[in-house]
């Protein structure tokens, strides 16, 4: 448990009371703390099992993290995990909602949201498994939800600009190409893209198979005509002479060798969009938002958007769509009795 107490103190902008002695949870009796530790200690080693096999590396690790935020702001409190109240889960919820960033602006209601459901999913595990015998965190409920439009969207000219701005001479420019073709036609996540093998595409089909997305679900989405050959034309001339193709399996490389990570997929779009004059800041999500909108205003069923995003709830992908106000200023010149 010492480790959690470092962690919490790069975060803390203030330190909570301990419980008295007497209140329930208390572990101020030396040996009764001591055995506490080890159960905690084992739990969160069954945790970390858990979810390791449960869910992606990324989102395991990020899990794991709040986790240990959470035991180290109830060991400053004097209070062991066996003993959590809902009362002491919804004093962490305040607790976050009053933290800062290094700027001075508080979380979002998003990130409080993930902190939280991070915490009750580690309690729902020890009540399932019966470590223990209520789950305090099953009655707190989360934070309202903000309702944001996405920042930036690219018109179709815009995204067909991106898409064109690299060349086709070098591995580096035929892979980019591929890159943001497919970026563009099937609006998957970087992480996503990150990870795809050489044997998740299909060009010949039209078909890109995303193993383990998010959640840790797969699904098939199909390849635009500009995207298939792209990808074609990138597995045939490109990728071969770039170093350490023989050896990796994922699709798209590093000039240097290795896979390509997000913050690499999101230097290419940047790129992009700078060589196409484009002043908007762009990054590989504003890809999946234009997608998502494009095809929305093309006429394309919200639910076939849902599955092509691969998005567990419909809510998730209203979010990102919305209807520009230019079309809603058409609609009211053309609709409404004053409007002309």
């Amino acid at each position: 448990m010492a480790g959690f107490i470092s962690l919490r103190k790069k975060e803390m902008t203030s330190n909570p009371p301990l419980r008295h002695g007497n209140q329930q949870g208390s572990v101020s009796n030396p040996a009764r703390r001591v055995s506490l530790e080890r159960k905690t200690e084992k739990l969160l080693r069954l945790y970390e099992d858990h979810v390791f096999t449960c869910y992606a590396e990324k989102t395991a690790k990020t899990m794991l993290f709040h986790a240990r935020l959470f035991l180290g702001w109830l060991e400053e409190r004097g209070t062991s995990l066996l003993d959590v109240r809902t009362a002491d889960v919804e004093a962490y919820q305040v607790h976050v909602c009053a933290l800062r960033q290094k700027d001075g602006t508080p979380y979002s209601i998003a990130e409080q949201t993930h902190r939280l459901a991070n915490v009750k999913t580690l309690f729902r595990f020890l009540y399932r498994r019966g470590y223990v015998l209520s789950d305090p965190a099953g009655a707190v409920e989360y934070p309202r939800p903000e309702k944001r439009l996405p920042r930036t969207i690219l018109t179709r000219e815009e995204a067909r600009k991106l898409v064109e701005a690299r060349d086709t001479e070098t591995p580096e420019g035929l892979r980019n190409r591929a890159i943001l073709e497919v970026f563009y036609g099937t609006g998957i996540r970087a992480g996503e893209m990150a990870s795809l093998k050489t044997t998740d595409v299909d060009v010949e089909d039209r078909i890109l198979r995303v193993v383990l997305g998010k959640g840790s679900k797969d699904r098939n989405v199909p390849l635009t005509r500009a995207a298939a050959e792209a990808t074609e034309r990138y597995l045939v001339d490109g990728r071969p002479r770039i170093r350490g193709a023989m050896r990796s399996r994922h699709l798209f490389l590093a000039v240097r060798g290795g896979r390509m990570y997000p913050s690499l997929l999101n230097e290419v779009v940047q790129d992009a969009a700078r060589r196409a004059g484009i002043e908007k800041h762009v990054t590989c999500h504003t890809l999946r938002h234009s997608v998502a909108t494009h095809l929305l205003k093309g006429g394309a069923d919200i639910r076939h958007i849902q599955a092509l995003l691969g998005h567990a709830c419909l809510s998730s992908t209203e979010r990102y769509t919305h209807v520009e106000i230019s079309d809603l200023s058409r609609v009211v010149r053309r609709a409404h009795p004053r409007g002309r």
